[in-house]
């Protein structure tokens, strides 16, 4: 894993060896290293008490399984709404025409208004404070979600539902990439992101038992999900306000130097994160002069709608197979299990090869086939359900890496923070046109019409794909061509971020 720099003969040489090594993947303005013990392709020098794995696996352990845990019952909060309809909700509140639809339509204007503000407050706030704040929010809001009478009620909640879970997917998000090079982010992110996958299938395990409670002190099944699940959410709240990690450089857990060697290894892959100094409006608005952050919104807008689509909608789906509601919650669970698992495939030939296009199309032509199936063939329930399977797979296993391809692009602290929020916040605009893909009349054309839209905004988001995967390689060859040394400073170039001449994009 480590390994001995060898002295070069001449200073020239040791350049040339140097861009060598690092083109059109890691930031590094150094060209001298002594001989010590390093980070294997970084050649930053691993404390002596410690090795690389040991620490890795050491921050692996603090940082992955609480965010992920912690979207889990975000996402499991969000989605529930679908496990309950089955129970009968729309039935009990007499939700007429789409105000179904409406209720999950307002949950995402919040939600997307206020993703880049709450990214500059988990920073300003620490991300133990603010996280587990929203944490126990949104958890209290799905209780009482549990306890509305009418379809206003619904609305009301569903709002606050949304105004509390704001922060959770672009902050974890944004936090896990202050941790992590980018050649070792990707399985760390869709582990992450597959809590979205577990959550649909523990969601769908969780309803089929709580469904067994309808009647009980006067309550109906469906509000058991809510109150049980939010109750939850609240109680790991309180643990995790100690649990959530810190960024690096604040993170009391590691001593003294394994907080060097993590900062430093990270300046070396992403540039100097410009930590210590507070985002502000020009900040924001330099991030947005870069046309491949409006690219990047697109890439992620695309699979938000069938994403959503699939949540919301899934268990009404599989209900016109002529599964009763504990059969449907059932069924539910397999093709979400089989997401995660092929997730985690991606993510790991993704970090061995160090490459993310063309793990961003594969998966993207996979769930296209699987919606031609479902548009296509009406009267084979097997094939259909299988379908679905294709579709899981495909969109949840490109997300990810669409996510963690963008951000890791992203250099510095500011451009990080603000770019992730955009693209995240802009994204789930696309869960607005999912709430509506799937209308209570499409039953009739076998959601003929949704499966259309799902098509179209995939073709979007491959296409956007392209474009980006296209600038990125264009951008580093105008780099390579570009003089090395253009008389900007240190503190020049970490204000530029990924902008810096000394920047190299991940294909």
């Amino acid at each position: 894993m480590f390994g001995r720099e060898k002295k070069s003969d001449s200073p020239a040489s040791s350049l040339d060896n140097e861009q060598q090594q690092y083109a059109n993947n890691y930031y590094d303005p150094d060209v001298a290293h002594p001989n010590a013990e390093y980070d294997d392709d970084l050649h930053v020098q691993c404390p002596p008490h410690t090795t690389q794995r040991k620490l890795i696996t050491k921050i692996d352990l603090r940082v992955i399984p609480v965010l992920s845990i912690l979207y889990l019952l975000a996402f499991l909060d969000r989605t529930n709404i679908a496990n309950a309809s089955v129970f009968g909700l729309q039935e009990e509140l007499q939700l007429r025409n789409t105000q179904y639809n409406n209720a999950l339509t307002i949950f995402f204007v919040p939600y997307i208004v206020f993703e880049i503000p709450s990214n500059v407050l988990l920073k300003k706030l620490k991300p133990h404070v603010w996280l587990s704040a929203c944490m126990f929010l949104f958890g209290l809001v799905t209780i009482c979600q549990g306890l509305v009478q009418n379809y206003s009620g619904l609305l009301a909640t569903r709002f606050f539902l949304g105004l509390a879970e704001t922060g959770m997917f672009p902050g974890s998000f944004y936090l896990i990439g202050m941790w992590y090079k980018r050649s070792e982010a990707q399985r760390r992110y869709s582990f992450f992101f597959g809590s979205t996958s577990l959550a649909g299938a523990f969601g769908g395990l969780l309803a089929s038992a709580i469904g067994n409670m309808d009647g009980l002190r006067g309550y109906q099944g469906w509000r058991w999900i809510f109150i049980l699940e939010g109750l939850l959410t609240c109680v790991v709240a309180f643990l995790f306000f100690f649990l959530i990690p810190e960024f690096p450089e604040n993170a009391k857990w590691l001593n003294e130097e394994e907080r060097t060697y993590v900062q430093k290894r990270l300046r070396k892959d992403q540039g100097r994160s410009a930590a210590e100094r507070a985002i502000g409006i020009k900040d924001v608005i330099n991030v947005f002069k870069d046309y491949k952050i409006f690219v990047g919104g697109f890439m992620y807008f695309g699979l938000i709608v069938p994403a959503y689509g699939y949540a919301f909608f899934a268990p009404g789906i599989i209900q016109t197979y002529g599964y009763s509601p504990i059969q449907t919650q059932l069924h539910s669970v397999p093709p979400w299990a089989a997401s995660f698992t092929f997730a985690m495939v991606v993510a790991f030939f993704s970090d061995k090869v160090k490459h993310r296009f063309a793990f961003t199309i594969i998966p993207i032509c996979i769930a296209i086939t699987g919606f031609g199936i479902l548009i296509t063939v009406h009267t084979n329930h097997k094939l259909e359900y299988g379908a679905l399977f294709l579709v899981t797979m495909g969109v949840y296993s490109a997300m990810p890496v669409i996510v963690c391809w963008f951000t890791m692009n992203l250099g510095g602290h500011h451009r990080r923070a603000v770019g992730t929020a955009w693209q995240i916040g802009f994204g789930n605009i696309g869960g607005i046109i999912a709430t509506y893909a799937f209308l209570p009349e499409g039953r009739a054309s076998f959601f003929k019409t949704g499966y259309s839209i799902c098509i179209s905004f995939i073709c979007l988001s491959a296409t956007s794909c392209l474009i980006y995967a296209g600038s990125v390689v264009w951008q580093n060859r105008m780099k390579d061509k570009a003089p090395r040394d253009l008389g900007l400073t240190e503190f020049e170039k970490t204000e530029m971020g990924d902008l810096s001449p000394d920047y190299r994009y991940l294909l």
